[in-house]
């Protein structure tokens, strides 16, 4: 709770009520991102994925347990929006972004070109206001690079190939083209859901296996980041096709 000190201002200290503990659960981010930043400092991608990888399912728990809760309402003095929104940067955006610029991924001068415009295209996404449509996904590619990233880095994409995608969902952030939230979008959701954690089951052999990915999870990593990728543009194709 807020303390009103002998001026009758408003201290700006952390609340006792129990429901802040949402959010010290987002906050967590933040180290969990500073982690992950040392790792990739000492070239250890693999641990700067797993940081990511415990980053995602923190972001996957917070977000639903304080709508469930409704602490927007009843903690107003706390924006949990803007929280989330720098640490999701940060895990999302900015740390794939140094993987991406620093791995050896990428030859000069395309690593800063392509790692650059990932960080100025998520910027401005983060900065946009419509990008949650009313079905619960993205509108424009929602500067998901953590994922991209990973898939990149363990399916050993060409540096053409690498180039080229990332340059196109950067053009995509601005495109008038859904993309899925696994959670929030209700239609496929279990078959969504299911995708995501094959994506993740999949991840987790490609890490222990150090950054690679063959045979069965080879492709189960390639259809189900397809499917991910896709899913909502299908579905808005099929509400304009009626």
């Amino acid at each position: 709770m807020a303390n009103i000190d002998q001026t009758g201002a408003v201290a700006r200290v952390p609340s006792a009520h129990p429901l802040f503990l949402i959010h010290v659960l987002t906050a967590l981010g933040a180290p969990i991102a500073l982690l992950a930043l040392l790792a990739g400092a000492q070239g250890n991608w693999p641990m700067l994925f797993v940081w990511l990888g415990i980053a995602l399912v923190v972001d996957g728990v917070d977000g639903p347990l304080a709508r469930r809760f409704d602490i927007a309402r009843r903690m107003p003095q706390w924006s949990g929006a803007s929280l989330d929104f720098v640490i999701d940067y940060a895990t999302y955006v900015f740390l794939p972004a140094f993987a991406l610029a620093g791995s050896g991924m990428l030859d000069g001068p395309w690593n800063w070109i392509c790692g650059g415009l990932v960080v100025f295209t998520g910027a401005l996404y983060f900065a946009d206001n419509a990008m949650k449509q009313p079905d619960g996904s993205f509108k424009g590619f929602p500067a998901g690079w953590n994922m991209v990233v990973f898939g990149l880095m363990v399916l050993s994409s060409s540096q053409v190939f690498t180039v080229l995608f990332v340059l196109a969902l950067c053009v995509l952030t601005f495109a008038p083209i859904r993309f899925v939230h696994p959670v929030r979008v209700a239609r496929w959701r279990g078959l969504t859901l299911t995708i995501t954690l094959i994506w993740f089951i999949a991840a987790g052999f490609a890490v222990a296996n150090g950054m690679s990915a063959e045979g069965l999870v080879k492709w189960a990593l390639s259809l189900s980041s397809l499917y991910l990728l896709l899913v909502s543009a299908v579905h808005q194709l099929l509400e304009q096709l009626r």
